[in-house]
């Protein structure tokens, strides 16, 4: 690549002499690369490395995004706490059509991911049915098939919601001794399932619960449904599982539609729970006051726990689950996985369910912004920053985390997704316009 010296005028009327590469417009992702890696290079970042260990960090991509958290073993709407909003056109509506949604997504998106199901996506055969209390593994063979086949780990979560067994927005911690005895056999299936999951694919799942309990109004009583909810786990976890292959985790919320005075499941509760039963905390950070930052509770966390988990959204003003951006938030969250040396402690997944846009579109920007949000992590020079606050260079350390704001992540970014053999920027979303016109389209005038 050539290189030309310019002179330029400054506003007071000197010049200078500016390098800029000759037809900058030519330059390919490879040499646009080459000149990203140097720069990175000067403040200690190698670029190569960071790219590898970015190739190696799998996000688990939730199911759900592709069918508004429908399922297949219910029919009616959804409630809980749970709400998709919009009509896009093309939502799935089988499991193989789902399956080809998820195909067609991670095959825009770079590395190799896992796949997040809800229990709610049991496949039935031949006219077979199981309520949720009686699911097996068998349901989910299909599953196992489709993620042996692609190489991916596959994670868990039992389903507390849309079904007519939650009574009074009540499940774990219902008074209702046969609604919580349904539901509690329902956890226990979900962690057979787990382990299924886990020995068959030679990879740890992770089996997230998260109930919606709660009440709309001012309670009488909060102690009694979290002493309720408390025992339920306990019976739960009383199945016998392997530790090492399925990694229970335990999810909080601050408030739910209909739920909005009062959780059972609130941050202290499920934080407390985790850390004395030795499973791990989830946390959610559309599930906080507007005011908490997850990013913030993370180095806690990390502190106190040998591994935490992450399910990651955007909330607008509540938890509405919008799809993941490259917002400040996602990049903080980033920050504080790999600055602490944490890629292997944290389990990081993506819960979102946006109806009102393309769904396989809205897979490829969460997971793709996840995916930079980590590479512009592993592009900061941490250590020299950290040497800067510990000896009270405030100056120097402000000025050089804004000038790195504007170093050329988008290049080294780009060579990544050529490497991976993905589209390469916003090519991707012509190949969604392609599945669109050809497949989802079809769906619409069949529903």
């Amino acid at each position: 690549m050539a290189i030309r010296p310019e002179r330029e005028e400054t506003p007071r009327g000197d010049t200078f002499m500016a390098m800029r590469p000759e037809s900058e417009e030519t330059m390919t992702v490879r040499e646009l690369y080459e000149v990203a890696r140097e720069q990175y290079a000067k403040v200690g970042v190698d670029t190569d490395k960071a790219l590898e260990t970015l190739k190696n960090t799998p996000i688990s991509m939730h199911c759900w995004q592709g069918d508004d958290v429908i399922g297949f073993d219910q029919r009616g709407p959804l409630s809980g706490g749970i709400q998709a909003t919009g009509d896009y056109p093309g939502r799935a509506r089988t499991p193989r059509e789902l399956m080809d949604d998820i195909d067609e997504a991670l095959r825009l998106i770079p590395g190799k991911h896992r796949l997040n199901l809800h229990a709610s996506y049991a496949i039935f055969e031949d006219g077979e049915f199981a309520d949720r209390d009686k699911i097996e593994p068998r349901h989910f063979r299909k599953w196992v098939e489709f993620a042996r086949e692609r190489g991916l780990g596959l994670d868990f979560n039992p389903t507390f919601f849309s079904h007519p067994m939650v009574k009074e927005n009540l499940t774990l911690s219902s008074p209702d001794e046969t609604v919580r005895r349904f539901w509690i056999d329902h956890g226990k299936a979900c962690i057979r399932i787990s382990q299924y999951f886990a020995q068959e694919l030679g990879t740890p799942c992770a089996m997230n619960i998260w109930i919606p309990d709660g009440y709309k109004d001012v309670p009488a009583d909060r102690l009694g449904p979290r002493a309720r909810f408390k025992d339920s786990l306990d019976q739960i976890l009383s199945e016998d599982y392997d530790r090492s292959k399925v990694l229970v985790c335990l999810e909080s919320k601050v408030f739910g539609i209909g739920l909005e005075s009062y959780t059972v499941g609130s941050s202290e509760f499920t934080v407390n729970y985790a850390a004395r039963n030795g499973i791990i905390s989830l946390m959610d950070n559309g599930h906080y006051h507007p005011t908490e930052m997850v990013s913030d509770k993370i180095s806690s966390m990390l502190l106190f726990n040998d591994k935490i988990a992450l399910h990651v959204t955007r909330p607008v003003r509540w938890d509405s689950d919008h799809v993941v951006l490259l917002d400040d938030e996602t990049k903080e969250i980033a920050k504080e996985i790999v600055r602490n040396d944490a890629l292997d402690r944290v389990i990081l997944g993506l819960d979102y369910f946006d109806a009102s846009i393309n769904r396989i579109a809205a897979w490829t920007v969460g997971m793709r912004n996840m995916q930079k949000a980590l590479l512009s992590a592993l592009l900061t020079p941490w250590k020299t920053l950290k040497e800067m606050q510990d000896q009270s260079r405030f100056t120097e350390l402000m000025l050089q985390q804004e000038e790195l704001k504007t170093y050329p992540l988008g290049a080294v970014w780009d060579y990544f997704c050529e490497m991976m053999g993905v589209p390469v920027r916003e090519d991707w979303y012509k190949e969604v316009q392609r599945y669109e016109k050809e497949v989802l389209a079809a769906r619409k005038q069949n529903d």
